[in-house]
């Protein structure tokens, strides 16, 4: 524990170096706060032990029946091409899921709807339409809402 806290005044050059000796591989961020928490859990799980097989299974089967965003098997593999992106292309989040932007200062959302998406109390037939509403100008829609 004492070595976790330490971590914390370290420069964030040596929580680099520390996480590639825990991890064997180089870190794609330097968000300080990231790094000591993914080397707090890895220091934990060297002293603790990890969690078993059997539970790593357990939370593995809830994510996959319980999480709305990641859940991948409610959605087809493929889009129905031709169509307009609906909510049940891979890229996007179920049915009812809100999508949040911010953009120029103003904060934006749009719900994810069975056929569609509804901003601003109006439906849109794609997220691409829904950027074009808010900036004015031709976005890829996926591009925008970062999906």
């Amino acid at each position: 524990m004492s070595e976790i806290m330490a971590l914390k005044n370290v420069p964030v050059e040596e929580l680099i170096r520390r996480y590639k000796e825990l991890y064997g591989e180089d870190v794609a961020g330097t968000h300080r706060l990231y790094l000591w928490r993914k080397i707090a859990y890895k220091l934990q799980e060297h002293e603790q032990g990890s969690l078993s097989t059997k539970a790593k299974g357990r939370i593995k089967a809830l994510i996959e029946e319980y999480d709305p965003i990641n859940n991948k098997a409610l959605r087809p593999d493929k889009p129905v091409s031709c169509m307009p992106v609906t909510a049940k292309d891979k890229r996007l989040p179920i049915p009812g899921t809100i999508i949040t932007k911010a953009y120029k200062d103003a904060k934006y959302q749009v719900k994810v709807l069975e056929k569609g998406f509804e901003y601003d109390g109006k439906i849109f037939k794609t997220l691409s339409a829904i950027a074009k509403e808010i900036t004015g100008a031709h976005w890829n829609g996926y591009l925008f809402f970062n999906l």
